[in-house]
């Protein structure tokens, strides 16, 4: 009999054990799958493409120009073999490729812009880091045919100026082309290699400066295509509109000191003034672009923060905040619905990383009473509730 009761319980033990055991699983489960997937469909599904205002003209609508719907991120920094610590990795760049492949299912893009800091160790990786760095690239960021995808040269890149060579230039731009004017839906971008723009009369930087002229030449043909010069020859000519510019650095300003938000840089930060050639581009640069180019907006990265101001004749400028928790605790990217006549912006939060690791404390936390409990360690929340409420009702 006493063997028979021995038995039974050693059964009662295992299936509570077992019982257990599913409980951790099924906890460790859900947690692991809203944290790691979820999260990210329940925040970027609270974002929509902003509309563009239409023009009226004499009381009528004009006819409606097909919309361009345009993703902008910046300083993916994506870790190398020396700085990158496998743990930093794993966490940060799954983070990145969760957010990205589901912004693409959810939004529908229909081109990427990426403006700089790919990755963060360009600068100085050896050929067979690139190779793996670029590797790891295209599988985060892979993209349906249909999507396209261009990216514009950071420092982190290709090295600041002093680093700058063409070497690195080079099989960057084997990887990720070399274009630099792209032409959609009758909207043009200028993709700019700011890096490039130090103004010393390097051969590098006189030959950025050069293409820069070259695609002035042809923005200033087709806006004038009424009235053609004979200097623009008779090549085909770009869609009349103003062009968007992208590149990595900022135009020359003083500071972030006029930016505000909540992923504008720290307010202890925002007063620090830029240095030229190194936080933003320098004034005389910024001038000949502005100058050249005449832009109807401009985007960059490389602050890592979000900021927005005016240059020159009311130009504005969307500085874009990194796309990494490494750099941030709120990434964002920017969404665009673009015409060849106007644009609206919005921007799209990805989930906090305080968030994620609020619920995964929240959860430890619970599976830790949870096991209390299971060895009457403590006593169980429902049981003493109904212990309480017996005693209430005997008084």
């Amino acid at each position: 009999m006493a063997t028979i009761k021995l038995w039974f319980g050693r059964q009662n033990f295992h299936l509570l054990k077992s019982f257990l055991l599913l409980k951790i699983i099924a906890v460790v489960f859900a947690v692991l799958l809203f944290c790691e997937f979820l999260i990210y469909y329940l925040v970027i599904f609270r974002c929509n493409w902003p509309e563009v205002k239409i023009r009226a003209y004499d009381g009528k609508r004009e006819t409606l120009e097909p919309v361009l719907k345009a993703m902008f991120l910046a300083d993916t920094h994506l870790l190398g073999e020396v700085r990158g610590h496998w743990l930093d990795k794993l966490r940060r760049e799954w983070q990145m490729e969760r957010a990205f492949q589901t912004a693409l299912w959810l939004l529908q893009p229909e081109v990427v812009f990426i403006l700089g800091d790919i990755f963060d160790e360009g600068k100085w990786s050896s050929s067979q880091a690139w190779a793996d760095d670029v590797e790891r690239f295209h599988k985060m960021f892979r993209h349906p045919r249909h999507v396209q995808l261009k990216v514009v040269a950071g420092n982190h890149d290709i090295g600041f100026h002093y680093q700058m060579s063409t070497y690195r230039i080079k099989r960057f731009e084997e990887v990720f082309n070399r274009e630099r004017l792209f032409s959609w839906k009758g909207i043009n971008f200028v993709m700019v290699n700011s890096v490039a723009l130090e103004g010393d009369g390097c051969n590098i930087c006189s030959e950025a400066e050069a293409e820069l002229i070259k695609i002035s030449h042809k923005l200033n043909c087709s806006r004038e295509q009424a009235h053609r010069s004979s200097w623009c020859g008779d090549g085909q000519l770009l869609p009349a509109s103003a062009p968007i510019l992208l590149q990595h650095f900022p135009l020359y300003r003083r500071s972030d000191a006029n930016c505000s938000g909540e992923d504008a840089a720290p307010p202890e930060e925002r007063g620090i003034p830029f240095k030229e050639r190194y936080d933003a581009l320098s004034r005389e640069a910024s001038q000949k672009l502005l100058w050249w180019l005449r832009p109807r907006l401009v985007l960059s990265g490389h602050t890592h923060s979000a900021c927005e101001v005016l240059h020159g004749t009311g130009i504005p400028e969307v500085s874009v905040p990194s796309f990494s928790w490494r750099n941030r605790n709120n990434p964002s990217f920017i969404m665009g619905s673009m015409t060849p006549t106007e644009h609206a912006l919005a921007k799209c939060y990805l989930p906090f990383e305080d968030t994620v690791l609020i619920t995964y404390c929240g959860a430890a936390g619970f599976l830790v009473v949870l096991m209390f409990i299971h060895f009457g360690l403590l006593a169980s929340p429902f049981l003493f509730g109904w212990q309480l409420l017996r005693k209430f009702k005997t008084m």
